[in-house]
């Protein structure tokens, strides 16, 4: 074997020895949250009570910007050719953006500017009702369903 090729097997023994991971993210837990905010309330400003606004807060900008990026997708292909009937309809998710906010197709409306800590506290009280626990392993799962019992939109069209 010449030099080169001898190197090229020694990378790939090497690199079949490293640990492949090809699994997705794992998820945060629902218990996991809310061990994490169990300290909010007596110390919003230790490491857990961080940790939980940081997540929420999180969730809910993933949400506001996913939500305005379809609407523009939506928007621009809709615009490509338009009848009279879509152009209406395209106007009309328009009105509901400007109402109800950018999460308006995440089906949770915070409206007006809304404190952090209000939306916070209002996920926390969810998250110590064992019931809704059991119900959202996922952490994701119950903050968005946090979110749309606490902050539904109000549809009056």
């Amino acid at each position: 074997m010449t030099k080169l090729s001898l190197t090229g097997v020694v990378w790939i023994a090497v690199l079949m020895m490293m640990p492949m991971s090809l699994e997705a993210v794992e998820t945060l837990s629902t218990t996991e949250l809310a061990d994490h905010c169990s300290y909010f309330a007596e110390d919003p400003e230790s490491k857990d009570g961080i940790f939980c606004v940081r997540y929420i807060q999180g969730f809910i900008d993933g949400a506001v910007a996913t939500d305005e990026r379809v609407t523009q997708n939506v928007a621009a292909e809709i615009e490509e050719q338009e009848t009279f009937s879509e152009r209406a309809i395209r106007t009309r998710v328009g009105s509901r953006l400007e109402r109800y906010g950018p999460s308006y197709y995440a089906e949770f409306c915070l409206g007006a500017p809304v404190p952090l800590a209000e939306v916070v506290e209002k996920v926390v009280g969810e998250l110590i009702d064992d019931d809704l626990v059991g119900a959202h392993p996922s952490a994701r799962d119950l903050v968005y369903h946090a979110l749309r019992t606490e902050y539904p939109c109000q549809d009056d069209d």
